[in-house]
């Protein structure tokens, strides 16, 4: 049994990420575990704004006392929905520093599934946030980052470049999830231009991927990566799980460099799982 994290800010709570987590669980035998993320820094409200308005200490505790409520709400709204699904979870309520507990809870889950717009600030923010720049830089297991709007997944495109960690990430998420091995399933590579339209490693690649996604077909394109891939993404509808790796800070990769993950979250709205290996 595999252990999904769902990542919740119970004052915005996400309702795609709960779609997305328990559609995930229930493709194997797997635990749920809804974190809440009640960061004691955070509030619904701008206390900076209200201190310097003069609120009095009443008018503070009315304000916690409501966002103390919310909160309650969403992890009731959360048990409901997991119950209603048959499905084996728990809940964790974590109060310290949202990104310190994420992190830490991440060296103890086999996956985390969180909403791309995720802040956990008074402030809303566009994709990616830095709230997620943090998470992927130093996260201990795989993340599926999902858009704000849930859909059915139909098809997959693992995105490769000859480089270990990609390979990594198709490893995990097939290890993952199997029974997604069937669904119509894509490899795709972007070469620089004016280098050819090889697959690099290409008979090794297919041997390994053919034990995996015996379905799988190939595209080799010749561009720049990032918009070569964004173009082909944007063809292919919200319904395309995308796979990638090496997010990492420094790591040596052709062209998954670190602001792959940004560029697809900013440009695409698809769910992203994204596995570097350490």
């Amino acid at each position: 049994m595999k252990k999904i994290i769902a990542v919740f800010d119970g004052l915005r709570f996400s309702e795609s990420a709960l779609h997305y987590a328990i559609a995930f669980t229930r493709e194997q035998p797997a635990h749920l575990v809804g974190l809440f993320l009640d960061d004691f820094t955070y509030n619904s409200f701008s206390m900076y704004k209200l201190l310097k308005s003069g609120a009095q200490p009443a008018v503070i505790k009315k304000y916690e006392a409501e966002d103390q409520q919310t909160r309650a709400a969403a992890t009731a709204h959360f048990e409901k929905a997991c119950q209603r699904a048959h499905l084996n979870y728990s809940v964790h309520h974590d109060r310290s520093i949202a990104i310190q507990e994420l992190l830490h809870e991440s060296i103890y889950a086999d996956l985390i599934v969180i909403d791309a717009h995720e802040t956990f600030a008074y402030r809303e923010a566009p994709a990616p946030t830095r709230f997620m720049q943090d998470l992927l830089t130093d996260v201990q297991c795989p993340v599926l980052i999902v858009p704000s709007a849930y859909q059915d997944i139909k098809k997959i495109l693992l995105l490769y470049d000859g480089e270990p960690s990609s390979v990594h990430a198709i490893k995990m998420f097939s290890y993952l999830f199997p029974g997604l091995q069937m669904l119509e399933t894509e490899v795709l590579s972007v070469n620089e231009p004016e280098t050819g339209l090889h697959l690099q490693d290409g008979r090794l690649m297919k041997e390994f991927l053919k034990r995996h996604f015996p379905q799988a077909r190939y595209q080799v394109l010749e561009g720049q990566p990032e918009a070569a891939i964004v173009d082909y993404l944007r063809q292919k509808g919200n319904d395309t799980l995308t796979v990638l790796g090496a997010y990492r800070r420094g790591a040596v990769s052709r062209w998954f460099r670190p602001s792959m993950a940004d560029v697809l979250a900013q440009s695409v709205s698809v769910p992203l799982f994204i596995a570097h290996n350490k």
